[in-house]
This record gives structure tokens, sequence and C-alpha cells, in this order.
């Protein structure tokens, strides 16, 4: 399965626009905001919360990054004109982080001023470790001036996470979809998970707001019983999960009660992130073919 799963992500390149187009489509809300819009609406309508994230990260001059930022101010003033239920998330390459760290720092502020204003919120996004601490360091910078509307991403695998969990106090912790060397990552899945629960744990020691990403069922069983045993309200955590993935699974949780907020991407430049995305792991390639061959099979 392997094997097959790293074909499919070096082919991707050669594949049509058109159909990588309709593989990605479940996964994307689309081109254009108000698609993105109309997604949100259907799953504020479930019961469902969203965090919209434009996409764009690659960004190779300031002028692409304080447009990237515009966008922004653009979602956060369409989600409080319609009235959604819904945040967003930011990559910080995207608003330029790897051009100039004051551009960064810029954009990053004035979009959370923004969203502090309008009564909304700010997820950074993490990326790969090359960006780990400078993420970080943002993050606490923002909260020690009293900036308590943004949240940031602390990832399962790389081995250093348990160990980042001090000053953070609201945290999304998923596995993380970006492949590491082995001296800064865990390789086995099963690795991964442990550390997934760990972080978990520690967090919710320290009484940090955590949204727990994952589609993973042992994870989710293992953080509801956290959860459960420490009696807090659904006010204290959510659940999330990515756009078109496990739905069936989403609404039951919902059902059941739980916050749970779905990860809605949107943008011109969707055909980039899904094949980045697709070839940075594998495994999520073999994932979407067999969902696509699922579909194609009713």
């Amino acid at each position: 399965m392997a094997l097959l799963e790293r074909a499919i992500a070096r082919v991707l390149p050669a594949v049509p626009r058109k159909l990588v187009r309709a593989l990605a489509a479940p996964y994307i809300a689309g081109p254009t905001l108000e698609d993105a819009v109309s997604v949100v609406r259907r799953l504020n309508a479930e019961g469902k919360l969203a965090t919209i994230d434009v996409l764009g990260e690659e960004v190779s001059s300031a002028d692409e990054a304080r447009e990237l930022a515009r966008a922004y101010h653009r979602v956060l003033a369409r989600v409080e004109g319609e009235g959604l239920d819904a945040n967003v998330s930011v990559k910080l390459t995207g608003l330029g982080l790897e051009l100039d760290d004051g551009l960064c720092r810029e954009n990053l502020e004035a979009v959370v001023e923004d969203a502090r204003v309008r009564g909304n919120f700010v997820r950074i996004d993490m990326e790969d470790s090359s960006t780990t601490d400078r993420t970080l360091r943002l993050y606490r910078e923002l909260r020690a001036a009293g900036r308590d509307n943004v949240g940031v991403v602390l990832q399962a695998r790389l081995r250093r996470t348990v160990r980042d969990v001090d000053g953070l106090d609201n945290v999304r912790v998923c596995k993380g979809i970006y492949l590491e060397p082995a001296e800064l990552a865990h390789q086995d899945d099963e690795e991964v998970r442990e550390s997934f629960r760990a972080t978990l744990r520690a967090l919710l020691d320290r009484g940090s707001y955590v949204a727990i990403a994952t589609h993973d069922e042992a994870l989710i069983a293992d953080a509801l019983a956290q959860v459960r045993e420490r009696g807090l309200p659904r006010e204290r955590y959510e659940l999330q999960m990515l756009l078109g993935v496990r739905a069936a699974r989403a609404d039951e949780l919902v059902a059941e009660g739980h916050r749970l907020r779905v990860y809605v991407p949107f943008g011109t430049h969707w055909y980039e992130y899904a094949v980045r995305r697709l070839q940075e792991n594998p495994r999520v390639a073999g994932l979407v073919a067999a969902d696509t061959l699922r579909r194609l099979a009713r």
C-alpha cells in the first residue's frame, strides 16, 4: 500500500488539472470567497463551526503577502456581515515569514486586530519544522501583548512537541502532515499517536483550551475519555476535522453534544495546494484516491 501511495503522489503533477480538481473538490470549498461562505452556511446549518483558510502560503513578494492579508480582512468582514460561526486560520509564510519578519508581523497583527474588533479569532497554522520556533515566538509575543483572540497549532509528529506546551493557552493539536527526518519527527504511526495523547494530556493539565484535530478514531476516543475524566464543559474544548473527511462521523459527534469545527480552505491556488499536500504526505494521496473510488462506485 505504501508503494502505491507514493506512486500516486509522484504522478500527480502529470495528472490533468480537471482530474485533480475532481479529486480535490470534496476537500476544498472552491476558488472564491462566495464558495467558502456557501460551505460555511451549510456547515453552520448542520450544527458545525468552521475555520476558513485562504490558500496561497507560497508568496514571493511583499505585495503578494499584503494581498493575502487583505483577503483575510475580506473574509472577516464577510463572516461578520453574514453572521457566520467561523474563524480564520493563517499560515505565516503566506503573510511573508520567509521574506521579512517585520512584514509578517505587520500583516499578522493587522489580521488579529481586525478579528478582535469584530469579535472573532485567528488560528496561526503550523508549517514545516523550519518555521516552528518563529511561529511559536510570534504567538507568544501576541498573547503577551494582550491579544487573547489568537491561537496556535502543535504537530504531534515532531519529537519536540510535548516540550513546546508551556505558555500555550489556545492550541490546535494535530498529527501533522509534513514529512520530516527521523531526528526531528516520529516515523512510526503509534509513536505519533502516543505523542498526540501526551500533548493533549499536557495541555489539558495546564488548563489550555484545546482544539482536537484528528480523524483517527482511536485518538478521538482517547481525547473524549480525557475530556470526560476532567469533567470539561463543551466550551473548554472542540473537535476539528477537514472538509470532506469523515462527515458522517462529524455528524455523530455533533449529535453527541460536542463542538466540532471544520477546516474550510478556498482560493485560486487550489491546484498548488492539492498537489503539494498530497505529495507532502503520500498516505493522504492514498486515502483521497480510495475515497474517490468509493464515490465513483456508488
